[in-house]
């Protein structure tokens, strides 16, 4: 039986054939990886075993396509809240723990009462429980110094942090893509 169409997202590539980006990994749905195709802005490199009809044509879904014009990376990342999670791994930055995205927030390190600004250099990842205990306090006064210093990340470094995180979805097709420069597995 063939997947349903809603489950056959297309991994999208960059005209390297390296990965647009790993978190959230670059992905297209089919319709828009189907337009595409048809614009001829895309290579298709694999396929599911799916087909979808028009009246005048018939075209397998792709599962992996790269794109005919290669796409430069920003210089520097977004500050956004999510990418501060991404480059603490996740972890708040006082305890250590790891915590799911809707349980962190972050904190400012010289907080915004006592001049501190929400810049990558004064933002780290906390948890509910360390942002309350450290209120506005100054880390040395509280006893709260961040386990790593905060810092601005490099667009490479945030792609690396990624692929840490492996999506809940890997369709097999994907695999030589994602993880090309990892040790394998001695047969």
């Amino acid at each position: 039986m063939s997947p349903p169409l809603d489950s056959c997202p297309a991994l999208v590539l960059n005209a390297d054939f390296r990965p647009l980006s790993y978190f959230p990994l670059s992905l297209w749905s089919w319709q828009d990886t189907v337009k595409a195709v048809f614009l001829d802005r895309v290579n298709i490199i694999s396929v599911y075993d799916r087909v979808v009809r028009s009246p005048t044509a018939e075209i397998r879904i792709p599962s992996v396509i790269s794109l005919k014009e290669y796409i430069p990376a920003t210089r520097r990342p977004a500050f956004t809240r999510f990418n501060v999670f991404l480059r603490d791994h996740f972890c708040c930055q006082y305890c250590g723990e790891p915590f799911p995205t809707q349980e962190l927030t972050f904190d400012h390190v010289i907080p915004r009462s006592r001049g501190g600004r929400t810049t990558w250099d004064n933002v780290v990842t906390s948890c509910s429980a360390c942002n309350l205990a450290k209120g506005n306090r100054l880390p040395h006064v509280c006893g709260m110094i961040p386990l790593s210093p905060p810092f601005q990340p490099t667009v490479f470094q945030l792609q690396e942090n990624g692929r840490a995180f492996p999506p809940n979805f890997l369709h097999e097709s994907w695999r030589d893509f994602l993880y090309w420069d990892t040790e394998l597995d001695p047969f």
